[in-house]
């Protein structure tokens, strides 16, 4: 058997990087109001560390790479990293989850670099709940955003919406009517309790049945069933990407399609209907620890290592320590405590 698993036959393809703990946005789920005491320059990973180990991946069997933060258009020199990881052999899906505030200007030449598809946060589309849950009056930008990735041919364009009870809940039909209007891929996320932000309590909480339940009145959800699309760029031979699935280890949401929608509508269900059996990945924060469980605090230093010498075989033999130790599950519904960092210092 070839590839990298864990210690429980679980094939792990797919790596998240957190290129910056850094963002331009306060989201009350994701950091505390006060904020959070930023890393220093010395403790981030340089992007040619970061190349040093996503090669090392690569190696073991990751084919898909995601760059999330903080918010990672805030970091200089993005466009050129992502030239960098395109350019290394075996990865064949790179994406970029973004608030997309700095988007426009970046679509084009992101996509031209090798990027391919884009996640944008998108909790509300009214523009004083956007400015209150982000500290930050920008829906206007965001939007444009969106629309400079999809000119760019950065698709499928991805939405994600946390649900939140007294906040967005009266919108969800809004933000989901946005599969049919626009054919967008509009995502759904159960509230997490991550700790620092003291954002999360249990009456803020929407289950996906609930969320399921509020959607209603725009018709059945029907079942996205999984086939080969193929994806190609202009100068590329097509390349096949397993689409999204009704709980396909290709990913942890769930999708359906409302009737006549060129879009789809997806849950993640982190709580209530959690995904850990099907899990394949495993997270690189921006001060260089492998995490191999979002809702679990364990990581493994790979920064210290490669600060001390190690090289290509040394990277790859801790990867393979770190993903042994991935957890069957997490169990946040078994205890009372919180996951102690706090999302934007996790990368997501």
């Amino acid at each position: 058997m070839t590839g990298l698993y864990d210690s429980y036959n679980r094939s792990i393809t797919y790596l998240r990087v957190s290129v910056t703990d850094r963002c331009n946005f306060r989201c009350a789920y994701c950091m505390p109001a006060q904020g959070v005491k930023p890393c220093s320059h010395a403790e981030v990973l340089r992007y040619e560390e970061i190349v040093l180990i996503v090669r090392a991946a690569a190696e073991l069997g990751i084919r898909k790479v995601r760059l999330t933060g903080g918010e990672p258009l805030v970091r200089a020199g993005l466009v050129d990293f992502v030239a960098m990881l395109a350019a290394i052999p075996g990865i064949d899906d790179l994406a970029l989850s973004t608030n997309a505030s700095l988007l426009e200007g970046k679509a084009e030449a992101l996509k031209k670099a090798g990027l391919r598809r884009v996640n944008v946060s998108l909790d509300t589309l009214r523009p004083d709940r956007f400015a209150s849950i982000t500290g930050v009056p920008a829906l206007e930008r965001v939007l444009a955003g969106i629309a400079a990735a999809q000119r760019a041919g950065l698709e499928p364009v991805k939405t994600n919406t946390v649900a939140v009870r007294g906040f967005n809940d009266d919108e969800l039909i809004d933000i989901a009517s946005l599969s049919l209007e626009r054919g967008w891929h509009v995502r759904f996320i159960e509230l997490m309790p991550m700790g620092e932000t003291g954002f999360w309590s249990a009456d803020r909480y929407l289950s996906t049945e609930e969320i399921k339940d509020k959607l209603a009145p725009l018709g059945p959800l029907e079942p996205v069933v999984p086939a080969p699309r193929p994806q190609k760029d202009a100068d590329d031979e097509p390349r096949f990407f397993p689409p999204p699935s009704t709980g396909s280890v290709e990913g942890p949401a769930r999708y359906y399609r409302l009737p006549g929608a060129s879009g789809t509508i997806g849950f993640i269900s982190p709580l209530s209907e959690h995904f850990c059996g099907s899990c394949n990945r495993v997270r690189l924060t921006s001060d260089g620890h492998l995490r191999t469980c979002l809702l679990w605090d364990d990581e493994i230093d790979l920064r210290g290592p490669l600060r001390s010498g190690a090289g290509l075989e040394e990277i790859k033999a801790l990867i393979v320590q770190a993903v042994l130790t991935k957890p069957v599950g997490h169990l946040l519904s078994q205890r009372e405590e919180e996951v102690q960092k706090a999302m934007s210092r996790i990368g997501g």
